[in-house]
């Protein structure tokens, strides 16, 4: 792969992958090349005035991703966010530049639009950061029954390897451009190993958001008659309400998985916060944090259904912007 390469040739060349290239007009359209030959392009067209954007993957760079890590895995915790130091996981991703990968668009100093990238627990446990994130997501595990087993493979005394991905993305880059990051991680990974770095695993733990979909308080306030979402990427019903991703490749990867589950944040929002963050019109959202755990052997399957699931369909960004599209 061209990235790999370029980057063992010479750590200071800058060199990329070519990603995707948007350009919107007056029909629909999705034309996908794997990025694993000679790049990757996508094309999107639908009805708006012609919009052409170049993505490009990157591997993470220091210093220029620092503080784009930051604020991207701040928007992964999300309310939780402010129990880690967001700064020491980044210098974790950074300080293996040749795992994982980015999405940029005006060249490698610029901010990353997207990140994806593996940490070896069990290799990183003696870090701080490491303890309070092992520590963070038992503790909200022990709160779904569903989630419950993962507490005790976390546990050291376990023997298991477990492989923390953490990705994270801008709400306008769509689905199509993460199964290139995933496969070009699992290569990193094999590449790694060869080369007997401690990158063989047991199993894979995504750390990962939904939203809840709620009544407005105004609604209930004013008695305003309610109007009927109907939601396209509604993966189930939880808390009596309907329960969307953030991230739709997660449903595949459920689909391969030991388990899977959403929990609440610690810090709760105040009553009536979700109405603020509302983007339906009679709806407000109740973000929650979700894990999925996949064993090691399955992985392969996961990625080469995610690959076909997402190749030609329909672009769009987010299950997000889906459902508010039905609003």
């Amino acid at each position: 792969m061209a990235k790999r390469k370029a980057r063992e040739d010479s750590a200071a060349e800058q060199d990329s992958d070519q990603v995707s290239s948007f350009e919107e007009s007056s029909s629909e359209d999705v034309q996908y090349t794997s990025p694993t030959s000679e790049g990757c392009e996508l094309t999107y067209h639908q009805d708006y005035d012609e919009i052409r954007q170049d993505f490009e993957f990157f591997d993470p760079q220091s210093p220029w991703d620092f503080e784009g890590f930051k604020r991207l895995l701040r928007q992964l915790f999300d309310a939780d966010a402010t129990s880690f130091h967001l700064g020491a996981i980044a210098d974790l991703i950074l300080a293996q530049p040749l795992l994982g990968s980015t999405i940029k668009t005006e060249g490698n100093q610029s901010d990353p639009h997207a990140f994806l990238t593996i940490l070896n627990l069990q290799q990183h446990k003696n870090e701080p950061v490491i303890k309070d994130l092992i520590s963070y997501i038992a503790n909200r595990a022990s709160t779904n029954p569903k989630l419950s087993p993962v507490k005790d493979l976390l546990n050291v005394k376990s023997g298991s390897k477990v492989g923390l991905i953490l990705t994270e993305r801008w709400v306008n880059i769509a689905t199509e451009l993460i199964p290139p990051m995933y496969r070009m991680l699992q290569e990193e990974m094999s590449w790694a190993v060869e080369d007997k770095e401690p990158y063989t695993f047991s199993h894979y733990l995504i750390v990962s958001k939904t939203y809840l979909a709620i009544p407005s308080m105004f609604d209930e306030e004013t008695n305003r008659p309610k109007k009927k979402m109907k939601p396209k990427a509604t993966k189930g019903v939880d808390e009596g309400h309907s329960m969307y991703h953030f991230h739709p490749e997660d449903e595949v990867l459920e689909r391969h998985a030991t388990l899977f589950g959403a929990f609440d944040y610690i810090k709760q929002s105040a009553e009536g916060e979700s109405d603020s963050k509302s983007t339906f019109h009679d709806f407000g959202i109740k973000q929650r944090g979700h894990l999925i755990l996949i064993e090691a052997a399955k992985f392969e399957g996961a990625l080469k259904e995610m690959e076909t699931e997402f190749a030609t369909s329909t672009m769009q960004p987010s299950s997000f912007n889906a459902a508010m599209d039905e609003s």
